[in-house]
């Protein structure tokens, strides 16, 4: 009898695990294609505000990333399989979906503490200086959210994808400055981004 209920908890714990990793391969399958189409709008977006910040000499062309989401998400729906929209959450879903959640929660917070912080600030630098720093807070935090989700999902593309945006959005910012030239951040996370959804796609 010991034995048996050894073999039938080994057995289920080998189901559960089975079942986590084709979860975890799923998701990640599914995830290619978000990567690719939110990779090209992250470019598209960057070059256009650097392109009329850089002609006009305005930072308010910034307003513009307001419109990214409004894009997106009618396209991702619009991409979004059957398949998908049938298949239940699971607890690696819950966790992938929270990590970047707790992403949004914190870019937006971030984004409006400096906009607060501008209006109210009495330094005739403020805007620029935290503006400019903003940008790269949140490819960072980007990035590190992208690094969270690969080691949830056990995908090296993922997490190496994550630490170049990341690490990299910091690098450029020291290079370029406070300047229409930080918009090359969003750049380099746009094509990171892209790439990762061509190699998961390739794995999968």
């Amino acid at each position: 009898m010991e034995q048996n209920k050894e073999m039938t908890a080994g057995e289920s714990l080998a189901l559960i695990t089975e079942t986590l990793n084709n979860n975890r391969k799923e998701i990640t399958r599914r995830g290619g294609k978000y990567f690719i189409l939110w990779g090209i709008l992250l470019t598209f977006f960057s070059l256009l505000v650097y392109a009329l910040w850089k002609s006009t000499g305005h930072a308010y062309w910034n307003n513009l990333w307001f419109a990214m989401p409004l894009v997106g998400y009618p396209l991702a729906r619009m991409i979004r399989s059957k398949e998908e929209t049938a298949m239940a959450t699971n607890a690696v879903s819950r966790i992938v979906s929270g990590i970047w959640t707790s992403f949004g929660v914190f870019a937006c917070s971030l984004a409006a503490f400096t906009v607060l912080f501008t209006i109210v600030g009495d330094h005739p630098l403020a805007a620029i200086v935290v503006g400019a720093s903003l940008t790269a807070e949140i490819v960072l935090l980007f990035g590190l959210a992208e690094t969270i989700s690969g080691v949830a999902l056990r995908n090296w593309a993922i997490k190496i994808a994550g630490f170049v945006t990341g690490i990299g959005s910091v690098a450029i910012y020291f290079i370029t400055g406070a300047n229409e030239e930080q918009m090359f951040i969003f750049t380099l996370a746009g094509l990171v981004l892209v790439a990762t959804g061509l190699v998961v796609k390739r794995q999968n």
